[in-house]
């Protein structure tokens, strides 16, 4: 075993002790293949008012831009999937808002794993990456052999669906580098069909600008009037495209304590969506993702179902 296997052993049985579901490794270089699907996308305004999506185009597509040196994409799975689901007469909020917001309980186990990679390793340079930079990756995570981009443009696995967090280190140290899987969606489309704003347009290619989570998150002014009756109840993201894959019925419940939902959250009703206060909000919401579109942004969500 050489030397490059033996520290991607090290960082892959470091990363399982953390709680990560899986970990890959690819090698940090140019995305080719993507650049020109990048710019078709954001060309057509698939990507709305995230006007973010348009910054550093040259850095979502080199990672030596981001890190100095770059030689290795260690991407990471964090499983999500709830073991108790919201109240089924409810307003509805993605599963992955159900505990505290992810962005500070991987960031943590990031540095860790970061740390422990200096320690046993040596002088390594690299940055931790949860959602929070110009970084695909979803598709370093498909590099690395962690599963499939699906026709719902979500990483998928064959062992336990999509219903996890993806991040990733960059570092300037060469390891092994796994190889990618295949694809598995064959001539399903089930996703497709699914989406209550056909926001799917095509087998792998989804309008951001359609999307219910774009609509009750992202977009900050008055949700369009002709998606009325077709949100399906989502006041925050939406997981259709995920509940109906054939693949999520290999879903098992996280062990992350962080993201066990608040009780009252998951026995709140319509009614008390409803009346939601900036008290309750504070309380039900402390610490979570859902914070993000804050009171006024539920409120409206409520609002435009319930009208």
């Amino acid at each position: 075993m050489n030397t490059n296997e033996i520290y991607s052993n090290f960082i892959k049985q470091e990363a399982k002790r953390l709680g990560f579901l899986s970990c890959g490794i690819s090698k940090a270089g140019f995305l080719e293949e993507e650049a020109p699907r990048l710019e078709k996308w954001l060309n057509n305004n698939m990507n709305g008012q995230m006007s973010y999506m348009e910054n550093h185009f040259d850095k979502r597509l080199n990672p030596s831009l981001l890190v100095d040196g770059a030689k290795s994409v260690i991407s990471l799975l964090l499983n999500y999937y709830p073991s108790e689901f919201q109240n089924e007469e409810s307003y509805k909020i993605s599963k992955y808002a159900y505990g505290q917001d992810y962005h500070f309980v991987i960031k943590e186990k990031l540095k860790e794993l970061l740390h422990f990679i200096q320690t046993e390793i040596g002088e390594v340079s690299g940055r931790a990456f949860v959602d929070s930079a110009p970084v695909l990756d979803k598709v370093w995570a498909a590099k690395s052999g962690l599963g499939w981009m699906g026709k719902n443009t979500n990483l998928i696995t064959q062992k336990v669906g999509s219903f996890y967090f993806i991040a990733e280190l960059i570092v300037d140290l060469e390891l092994e580098y796994d190889a990618p899987t295949t694809d598995h969606c064959g001539s399903c489309t089930a996703c497709i069909d699914a989406c209550p704003t056909e926001a799917i347009v095509a087998p792998y290619v989804v309008d951001g600008s359609k999307c219910i989570s774009y609509f009750t998150i992202e977009l900050k002014e008055n949700i369009p009037a002709e998606m009325k009756g077709k949100l399906d109840d989502w006041v925050f993201g939406c997981d259709v495209c995920q509940d109906v894959c054939p693949w999520n019925r290999f879903s098992k419940p996280h062990s992350e304590p962080l993201f066990q939902a608040n009780p009252e959250l998951l026995s709140f009703t319509k009614k008390e969506w409803e009346e939601i206060t900036e008290d309750v909000f504070k309380e039900v919401f402390k610490n979570s993702a859902v914070k993000r579109t804050k009171l006024e942004g539920v409120k409206r969500n409520v609002a435009f179902l319930r009208d």
